[in-house]
């Protein structure tokens, strides 16, 4: 590839010499930066977009609902609430997520079949290709085979619709990667990948940095960049060494900043300096 330098160079010389050339597209930079709801303000809420303008973010995670609000946005009128505030700001919806299966777990809640099948015609109106499904707290998977083996039936069945609607689910959990794999090759569909988090697989015991070489781009559907109640870079994570795994696996996907806030900060300027060490480690559109 021609580098940018020289591309302008040679242009420069051509229409000197009196040749007509079409402009030179820009080089497009592989990763966009979002953040959670959950983390910067209210979950599945307006106010979020403006929280997230005022950031210089350029796209949010939404919560598809609350225990408060279950329904969440497979109600038309709160659907049409986020469209309009996503369009008010600018500010787009890379992603959703179901946090709620924490609290009632995919592996043994019938409704929570339907939240997924849900979500995936909200993802689809809302123009966001991917939704988190969450594994944590009661929906934990870690040392439970029963459980692993309902969630893969229950993938089998929506993972053909999330592909006709162009929306991936992606698993978050303390799983392995290697366990993860096993899930996806399972349920057998391109529409079933890895929701990456650095924290939360550290924490397990694993070395992340071997888990996203095993992974690579194409089982990673998107990246959460934590460090649970402190700023980005003042954890004990290797981020240097984080964001140089990123780019030897070439992933090109949203990354998502969660629960990186001491308490006590402002909010909005520590996600402020959140959003400038990763762009000092990254290129962002």
């Amino acid at each position: 590839m021609i580098d940018r330098r020289e591309a302008l160079k040679k242009a420069v010389l051509l229409a000197g010499a009196g040749f007509s050339l079409p402009s030179l597209p820009l080089f497009k930079p592989l990763y966009h930066l979002g953040a959670c709801d959950w983390s910067i303000g209210k979950r599945m809420h307006v106010e979020t977009f403006e929280v997230a303008r005022q950031i210089g973010l350029q796209g949010l995670q939404i919560s598809f609902n609350t225990s408060e609000n279950e329904r969440g946005l497979a109600d038309a009128a709160t659907l049409k609430s986020i469209q309009q505030a996503s369009q008010r700001s600018g500010i787009p919806v890379s992603s959703l997520a179901i946090g709620e299966l924490n609290r009632v777990p995919y592996k043994s809640e019938p409704k929570t079949e339907e939240w997924v099948w849900q979500s995936v015609e909200a993802a689809k109106a809302l123009k966001a290709p991917i939704v988190l499904l969450a594994f944590f707290n009661n929906g934990d998977l870690r040392s439970d085979s029963a459980g692993k083996t309902m969630v893969i039936e229950r993938l089998k069945k929506v993972a053909p619709f999330a592909e006709k609607q162009g929306v991936t689910l992606g698993i978050e959990s303390y799983l392995s990667a290697q366990e993860h794999v096993e899930i996806i090759e399972a349920v057998g569909s391109s529409a079933v990948k890895v929701y990456y988090d650095f924290r939360n697989s550290a924490d397990a015991g694993y070395d992340i940095y071997k888990e996203i070489l095993f992974l690579g781009k194409d089982m990673i559907c998107e990246i959460h960049m934590k460090e649970n109640g402190q700023r980005l870079g003042e954890g004990t994570l290797d981020w240097t060494r984080i964001a140089e795994a990123i780019k030897k696996i070439e992933y090109s996907g949203w990354m998502q900043i969660e629960w990186a806030t001491p308490k006590g900060v402002d909010m909005v300027e520590c996600h402020r300096q959140n959003r400038a060490f990763l762009e000092r480690l990254f290129t962002f559109s």
